[in-house]
């Protein structure tokens, strides 16, 4: 079944497409090829999500190679969650660039498709090395998404992120030798196998290639203190590219999660729970320097980036925990975070087009065209973003609350999540009252003329999704434990080696 597979060739060949010269002059047909790739990679993603809810994990070999000699995409229940978060997201963002952010650059709609084609590879790879090769891939998309549109503050803060970027790139490369030094090999189902009876001369190099590789990560996700670029560069780049930014830091979670948890876990003899305590300090002091951030942030790009921080604080505490519960937890709160984070940006951007010079600054601007529907949507972003019941924050928060007395950890965690949500609550209230109740003049008409259908229904449908996720809270909690205890006791090791899950 070549199933596995198409979520990283559908966006490929689609980008390839549009970059014949008949496509590459006409805009609206490269709007149309795009958001149809999207739509069947979200009816993709969600089959693959049932098919591997209801049996085995997918798993597809390159060339017909078997493991550990050949390449392996996997698709199990944590990269189906993952490649339907990013579909659902791409769509409604790329349906928001069509309105306008499409038009200051040719190679957009490739562009953004290249970007999708790393991340859906990120998530399906089980090959360590691959997993580098699809963070290149992304990592150059991202590089042209970030400064498409140019501008100065924009080619600055992507420096920045360029630079970050390339030398955790090189710590990647290093760590991949490490690990191949030590292991023989870096298909990571084979590592964990491994792992528990590896030879004593080989230990400090896997132990090093492992702290080498969540540093890596530790980039990739902005953990503390490699957390700087990401406020600066968030805030600057076009809207629709940081809305599809707020799921590039998950990537670094989920590989810790896909890596540190199955290779590094409890059973991994000498090499278990690597780097663990490091982690839940430094997750904790992520929440509180984004804690911090939020509350200086002065306008409303600048505080989103810092919720993301504080998210991406959150959920390594899931990984610092490591245990199914947290594990599952975290899964939740990603989908929530992730869809709720890049629906405030797509706010952002309605807010930008209907206030003038003011743009997203916390300060008196003139009415906006649009109030009620403009409003609405901000406070109900804002109180999922915040945790407040019954939206989809609050259940994942519940939920990572749970865990975090299960495994003992209560007396660290809950300070910081509830600090966090107050925080949130704050700094969201005293923006929000500021975005729109101090107003001066009167409503221009020619901001109505900006927003079009098309940025109110991106808008709309991503906000909508935290009320899915609330209606779906039973089903999604259920399959987040299955997808946690299919990591954690090994059913998709015992698939690919020939054993029955």
């Amino acid at each position: 079944m070549h199933l596995p597979a198409l979520p990283v060739l559908l966006p490929f060949f689609a980008a390839v497409l549009i970059l014949f010269p008949w496509f590459n002059k006409r805009l609206m047909w490269q709007r149309v090829v795009t958001q149809l790739a999207f739509v069947m990679l979200v009816g993709i993603s969600c089959l693959i999500l049932f098919k591997t809810l209801t049996g085995a994990p997918l798993a597809y070999a390159l060339g017909d190679w078997e493991a550990p000699f050949g390449i392996y995409l996997l698709a199990d229940p944590l990269a189906a969650f993952m490649l339907v978060v990013t579909s659902v997201l791409a769509l409604c963002t790329h349906l928001y660039a069509c309105g306008s952010d499409d038009k200051t650059g040719r190679f957009f709609h490739p562009l953004f498709l290249f970007q999708l084609m790393g991340l859906n590879g990120a998530f399906l790879t089980a090959d360590a090395f691959n997993l580098f090769v699809f963070f290149e891939i992304l990592l150059i998309a991202s590089y042209s998404l970030l400064i498409h549109g140019g501008g100065r503050e924009r080619t600055r803060a992507a420096q920045h992120y360029v630079l970050y970027n390339l030398i955790g790139s090189a710590f990647f490369l290093i760590a991949l030798a490490l690990l191949y030094r030590a292991f023989g090999t870096l298909s990571i189902p084979h590592m964990a196998l491994l792992a528990p009876q590896l030879a004593e001369e080989s230990i400090p190099l896997a132990q090093s290639g492992g702290l080498l590789l969540m540093v890596v990560f530790g980039v990739k996700a902005a953990l503390l203190p490699l957390h700087f670029w990401l406020p600066r560069t968030y805030s600057t780049t076009s809207i629709s590219v940081a809305a599809l930014f707020a799921v590039m830091t998950k990537v670094g979670v989920y590989s810790l999660w896909r890596i540190h948890t199955v290779v590094y876990g409890h059973e991994s003899g000498e090499l278990s729970d690597l780097g663990v305590e490091p982690l839940a300090w430094l997750s904790g002091l992520t929440v509180v320097a984004g804690s911090i951030g939020a509350l200086a942030s002065q306008t409303l790009r600048w505080l989103i980036a810092n919720l993301i921080i504080i998210s991406v604080g959150t959920l390594l505490m899931t990984v610092a925990m490591g245990t199914t519960e947290s594990v599952a937890a975290g899964m939740y709160y990603t989908l929530h975070s992730t869809l709720m984070s890049g629906a405030f940006f797509l706010i952002a951007g309605l807010l930008l087009m209907q206030r003038g010079q003011a743009e997203d600054r916390f300060v008196r601007s003139r009415p906006l065209v649009y109030p009620v529907f403009t409003g609405v949507l901000f406070a109900v972003a804002a109180m999922a973003m915040i945790g407040l019941p019954p939206f989809s924050g609050f259940l994942g928060k519940v939920f990572i609350l749970q865990a975090a007395v299960a495994s003992g950890d209560a007396m660290w965690v809950w300070p910081l999540i509830l600090l966090s949500g107050l925080v949130a609550l704050i700094s969201l209230s005293r923006a929000g009252t500021t975005l729109f109740w101090r107003t001066q003049g009167s409503v221009v008409p020619e901001a109505k003329e900006k927003v079009l259908a098309t940025h109110r229904i991106s808008a709309g449908v991503l906000v909508a999704t935290t009320v899915l996720l609330v209606v779906l809270a039973g089903p999604l909690t259920e399959w987040s434990v299955q997808a946690a205890e299919e990591l954690h006791t090994g059913v998709t090791l015992q698939f690919l080696n020939g054993g029955q899950p």
